[in-house]
C-alpha cells in the first residue's frame, strides 16, 4: 500500500535534508521534524501544512496528486542570518528531486519568505519554503 502523498513526499525530502552533511551542520536531524509550527528548540525545520490536490487517474490504476508542503526554519542566534543561511542550504540539498521518491512526476524547487517576529527583544526569525510536486500513487 501506498503512502498518503504528502508523507510520501515529507518523508523523501528528511531523508535528503539528514543526508546533506551541510544542513546538519547548521540544523540537529533531531530537529528536522514535522510537528507543530512553533518550535521549543532552534534552530529547526518543521514540515507542515501539506496540501493535496487530486489530479486525476494515471495508467496502471495510478492516481496523481499535486502536492505542496511548507518547510518553517526558525533560528534564535543572529536572527535573519541564520535562518537565511540554514535555507541556503536547504535549498540547495532539495535543488534536484528527491532521489528515495518513486514515482515523482513533476518537481518545484523550494521557494522561500523570511519573516521577522516584530517584537525588537526577540531574536527569532522565520523562514518559510515551500517545495511542491506531482505524485503517482495507488493503493
Amino acid at each position: 500500500m501506498m503512502i498518503e502523498p504528502s508523507v510520501s513526499l515529507q518523508t523523501a525530502l528528511r531523508s535528503t535534508l539528514i543526508s546533506d552533511p551541510a544542513v546538519i551542520a547548521l540544523v540537529n536531524p533531531e530537529r528536522i521534524r514535522s510537528g507543530s509550527t512553533r518550535p521549543d528548540k532552534y534552530p529547526c525545520v518543521i514540515f507542515a501544512s501539506p496540501q493535496t490536490i487530486n489530479l486525476g487517474r494515471a495508467s496502471g490504476d495510478a492516481f496523481l496528486s499535486r502536492v505542496y508542503l511548507d518547510l518553517h526554519i526558525w533560528a534564535l542566534e543572529d536572527g535573519a542570518d541564520t535562518a537565511r543561511q540554514i535555507g541556503h542550504v536547504v535549498t540547495k540539498a532539495l535543488w534536484d528531486s528527491p532521489l528515495n521518491i518513486q514515482d515523482l512526476s513533476e518537481y518545484e524547487r523550494p521557494s522561500f519568505r523570511y519573516i521577522r517576529d516584530p517584537d525588537p527583544e526577540i531574536a527569532y526569525c522565520h523562514g518559510v519554503a515551500t517545495v511542491g510536486a506531482v505524485v503517482r500513487w495507488s493503493l
